[in-house]
């Protein structure tokens, strides 16, 4: 009953990290990896659990912007059917969702097992954290206050999408951040922050999906059992409330204040962890 009790506990502990860190550019991933290593949250039963809990956290995009999603494939579908004369506004967004994708999916496919087994470690999630927070202090400096930055998600192009999704693929190390990734990809593309912060989360959707795919296929479910199971459900659950919460809070946030505050704690977090792993309190 103690071990059962004490793998819902960190399921808790994982799901709150998860739905803190997801939105907000510090890098959910390297969080789980870091936490994980803190609290012995580590094995093959770990790493699906960290698929699962991703996928509470993307339901609660689905939930907050539920009304976008339903009239831009409802758009998507009508344009096709009326070949062009209806639902061009959400055919569009569609589309650069899916132009948004690609270069991921092309780099996530090939490298994918590559980049579990390299990356996901304490080691390159410290080194992720301090160049990822380097790189968003200096591009937010360069780019964030362009007078003409486009404040509308629906007049983003596919060429502005493309972009986006090459600097998204930089989320595929572990530590840099899939959400700071792209808000600095929507900065050089000449986005504002807010619709930047909004397009990163419609990006999410089928860049975590797709990936999280792919892990749940290749776990062997033989290996679970019920204290597992109500684990995941847990971890599912609260990683999607705290997820809808911060979400929430975040793009209030960003709509005042500018995003150094979370390049500080990037690379101050950084420094600590590597200083951890030096003198072994933390294995890489």
């Amino acid at each position: 009953m103690g071990i059962e009790i004490l793998v819902i506990i960190k399921a808790i502990i994982m799901g709150i990290v998860e739905g803190l860190t997801e939105f907000i550019p510090v890098s959910s991933t390297g969080h789980l990896i870091l936490t994980g290593s803190i609290i012995n949250f580590k094995g093959e039963f770990a790493d699906m659990f960290e698929v699962v809990i991703q996928l509470g956290a993307i339901l609660a995009v689905v939930v907050l912007y539920w009304q976008k999603i339903k009239d831009s494939v409802i758009d998507f579908v009508t344009y096709i059917f009326t070949k062009g004369k209806k639902g061009e506004t959400g055919f569009k967004f569609g589309i650069n969702v899916i132009v948004g994708t690609i270069p991921a999916v092309i780099l996530g496919g090939i490298f994918h097992d590559k980049i579990k087994s390299v990356l996901f470690g304490a080691g390159p999630v410290v080194i992720g954290f301090i160049v990822g927070g380097i790189l968003l202090i200096i591009i937010e400096n360069k780019f964030r206050k362009n007078k003409h930055a486009i404040k509308d998600i629906d007049k983003i192009t596919p060429m502005e999408s493309l972009k986006i999704g090459i600097f998204q693929c930089l989320a595929m190390w572990p530590g840099m951040s899939r959400s700071a990734s792209t808000i600095m990809g929507g900065w050089v593309s000449g986005l504002s922050t807010t619709v930047a912060a909004e397009y990163s989360f419609f990006l999410a959707i089928p860049a975590m999906v797709g990936s999280s795919g792919l892990d749940l296929i290749k776990f062997d479910y033989s290996k679970m059992n019920a204290t597992n199971a109500i684990a995941l459900l847990v971890g599912f659950v609260v990683s999607f409330i705290i997820a809808l919460i911060v979400m929430k809070k975040f793009v209030s946030y960003l709509k005042k204040r500018p995003m150094r505050v979370f390049a500080v704690y990037r690379i101050g977090a950084g420094i600590i962890f590597a200083i951890l792993i030096l003198v072994g309190a933390l294995k890489i």
